[in-house]
């Protein structure tokens, strides 16, 4: 089978290759899936970029969620069968024709269900549900506030606090994208480029604070979003850190200093919570967690409530250049490769 193998690190044009590789074998409780089209989510871009820890070693074949066929099923698989049409997460192996993935991380789907709103419905629907629903089971009233709010987790999660009915701040780039973000139903868009978040927050809540804070950038984002809490069960999850990509050595420490340090009676005494959501880590030693999950997202999709925006899909002959427009933060919503 081919796969886009990640070669080496840094400039997404150098550092893929289309190779033949051989197909998966599945293990128990695994199906074999022949890929339609895969999807690109920010932690390959860390992964390219040689910052991803849990990636493996070069040459590696990226990718967390695939739409297609399941063609084969491993013996002990009752909840599956060949030739249905799947979203699937998978723990890298993405990239390629064929990929494996666990029967607890794959959902039946439609025929006619487009790759790219599939694919957005396991890795960054999943995400946005565990970490807004689980982690920091926010409820009506709450005030909110989501960072990189056009992108994939980000619209998941403006879409699931809307749900929620929640008053929403919500950040992005440029004012394209603030509309999007309004036409979502946010209260306050915020240009992280002129305005400065904590301060919008400090004057919309007469200094009172936010509820739940969700920060995929990370770095001195997460010590202003500390301060943005209010006293008495404000919680902060932070399930990335995009502002540590493209940066020099000298960059990445003052991103990693920034992020803040912390003494348990901080939390205590003012009733804040920092949570970090890794789903690769709640896949490998949660799986049910993930099933529950990926069952519920599916049923808010179901349901009108989810509706995955699509940034752009590319064929595979142009995977840097999705590459790059996802770490240039060019795009709104998901964005899928086709083979």
């Amino acid at each position: 089978m081919k796969a886009a193998v990640l070669i080496r690190t840094g400039d997404a044009t150098k550092a893929f290759e289309i190779r033949e590789v051989p197909v998966p074998k599945i293990q128990a409780g695994e199906v074999l899936i022949k890929v339609e089209g895969f999807g690109l989510n920010f932690a390959d871009v860390v992964a390219r970029e040689g910052m991803y820890q849990d990636a493996p070693p070069i040459p590696a074949i990226l990718g967390y969620d695939v739409v297609g066929r399941i063609t084969e099923v491993a013996p002990d698989v009752q909840t599956a069968k060949v030739g249905d049409r799947v979203t699937a997460l998978t723990r890298f192996g993405g990239y390629a024709e064929y990929a494996a993935a666990n029967s607890l991380a794959i959902s039946v789907i439609p025929d006619d269900m487009p790759v790219g709103e599939a694919t957005a419905l396991t890795t960054q629907y999943c995400t946005a549900y565990y970490a807004a629903a689980e982690a920091a089971n926010i409820q009506e009233g709450d005030r909110v506030l989501i960072h990189s709010a056009a992108g994939g987790v980000g619209t998941a999660l403006v879409q699931y606090a809307r749900y929620k009915k929640c008053e929403i701040f919500a950040t992005a780039g440029s004012e394209s994208k603030l509309k999007m973000l309004r036409d979502e139903g946010v209260q306050h868009a915020i240009n992280y480029q002129t305005e400065d978040f904590e301060h919008v927050i400090r004057a919309k809540t007469n200094g009172v604070g936010v509820d739940a804070i969700f920060d995929a950038v990370g770095g001195s984002n997460v010590k202003k979003g500390f301060r943005s809490l209010i006293h008495g069960g404000g919680r902060i999850v932070c399930y990335g850190a995009s502002t540590i990509t493209g940066q020099n050595i000298f960059g990445k420490i003052s991103t990693l200093l920034g992020f803040g340090l912390y003494h348990p009676i901080q939390f205590m005494s003012t009733s804040r919570s920092l949570i970090g959501v890794n789903m690769l880590r709640i896949a490998d030693n949660k799986p049910t967690t993930l099933a529950r999950c990926l069952k519920e997202v599916v049923t808010l999709h179901e349901q009108g409530i989810f509706k995955p925006l699509v940034g752009g899909v590319y064929p595979v002959s142009q995977l840097a250049e999705a590459h790059a427009a996802l770490e240039g933060r060019k795009t709104v919503g998901k964005i899928t490769v086709t083979w």
